[in-house]
């Protein structure tokens, strides 16, 4: 994919200071250590290395990335490598997307108590899956499967959801037999979205009960027992929304499409049309109006502060495994399934997604190797006598 010509880094080294002093009544550390790490990604702020060609001997310099998980940057090289991890993972049979979303109601909520709220969302989603396929009116199997959190919709606004990956079938209770869900129906939505409900609301209940959550601003109220109820309820009222999309086009399909959804972030530099210097304008997807790609334009600030509203929680893992492939027992089970379905490990594998190669040489198309680790002092000497170079010859 080409270089995009605008960056979200551009953004925060021509705004992010007088953003952060604009916002500091509710900026917090980890926020500014996001906007830090985008604007210092790949500059010689953060040193950098110096690679060579094998076959014509050109040198050139690179500087390294911040690897921060929010950086629209540094994904790639994370997710190659958890997509290479998934190769002898993926079972031969099909494979079926569920989304279950969170109400726009507890955004507020979710906001002020990011880890309970979205742990509780990912749990709660998952429990939900493995309870309905384990009903023996439905499926009657014990599943495994992948939850992605994703907690933005296509305008940056917040939107918390989990993307669920889940194989067409599951393991007896007996563990004698695989079987096999219909191939194009994995289990009732309407079911999903009651026991789904359900589940939330019973979470969030405890949350309260034990303490967990917290209130501030105008939530102030609902730290009281009967204000949180009352608020609660008429959500838990309504009709949620858990949809499943149509399954996969075989396990080559789902890699690629693992390998797009995984390592996202809130937008990709791709997405970004233009910046004038205050205002910001980005494609986005209508999903409310048939999926039609319209263009949005707000302000930097407005920018910035919809980005950082998807900062996860330090140490918090947004792609957990559920099921029989949940923890150590993982390797075991999936042979398990491999032997019901009557297929050998090396069977049923997809081909790999190749990880991404080294950049090349812009002489000879030979990819570079790497001689030496740069200093930030290193790197701003080897540039400035690289165009002094440039400068004699000239």
């Amino acid at each position: 994919m080409n270089q995009p010509p605008l960056e979200v880094a551009d953004i925060v080294r021509a705004c992010g200071a007088r953003f952060m002093e604009r916002s500091r009544r509710w900026l917090h550390w980890s926020h500014v250590k996001v906007l830090n790490a985008i604007a210092r990604c790949r500059t010689a702020a953060l040193g950098g290395h110096r690679d060579q060609c094998p076959n014509c001997g050109h040198q050139a310099i690179s500087y390294n990335s911040c690897r921060n998980r929010h950086c629209p940057k540094c994904q790639t090289a994370a997710r190659d490598r958890w997509v290479a991890k998934r190769q002898t993972e993926v079972l031969p049979v099909g494979y079926f997307h569920v989304v279950f979303t969170l109400p726009h109601e507890f955004s507020a909520l979710a906001l002020q108590n990011k880890k309970e709220i979205y742990r509780l969302l990912l749990q709660a989603s998952a429990d939900t899956l493995l309870e309905v396929a384990a009903n023996p009116e439905h499926l009657g199997a014990s599943i495994g499967f992948l939850s992605i959190l994703h907690t933005w919709g296509q305008n940056l606004l917040h939107h918390p959801h989990v993307h669920c990956v889940v194989p067409g079938g599951g393991i007896s209770p007996d563990q004698t037999r695989w079987i096999h869900s219909r191939p194009n129906f994995l289990l009732p939505v309407p079911v999903l979205k009651i026991v789904f409900r359900a589940k939330v609301r019973d979470g969030l209940k405890r949350l309260f009960r034990a303490g967990k959550l917290v209130f501030a601003g105008e939530l102030t109220d609902l730290s009281r027992w009967n204000r949180f109820l009352a608020f609660l309820e008429p959500v838990c009222k309504k009709e949620w929304v858990v949809y499943a999309k149509a399954p996969f086009r075989g396990p080559d399909h789902l890699l690629h499409y693992l390998a797009r959804y995984t390592h996202r972030v809130a937008i990709s530099n791709h997405r970004l049309l233009s910046f004038d210097g205050e205002s910001v304008t980005f494609r986005w997807k209508d999903y409310a109006h048939g999926n039609k790609k319209r263009k949005m334009t707000i302000s930097a600030d407005e920018f910035l502060r919809r980005f950082l509203l998807h900062t996860l929680p330090r140490g918090f893992v947004r792609i957990r495994f559920f099921g029989f492939m949940a923890g150590p027992r993982r390797s075991r089970m999936l042979q398990l399934a491999r032997r019901l379905l009557e297929t050998c490990l090396d069977c049923g594998v997809p081909p790999a997604i190749p990880a991404s190669a080294s950049y090349q040489c812009p002489v000879c198309a030979t990819p570079m190797i790497f001689i030496e680790r740069l200093t930030a002092a290193m790197v701003k000497r080897a540039v400035a006598a690289h165009q002094d170079a440039i400068n004699d010859s000239s």
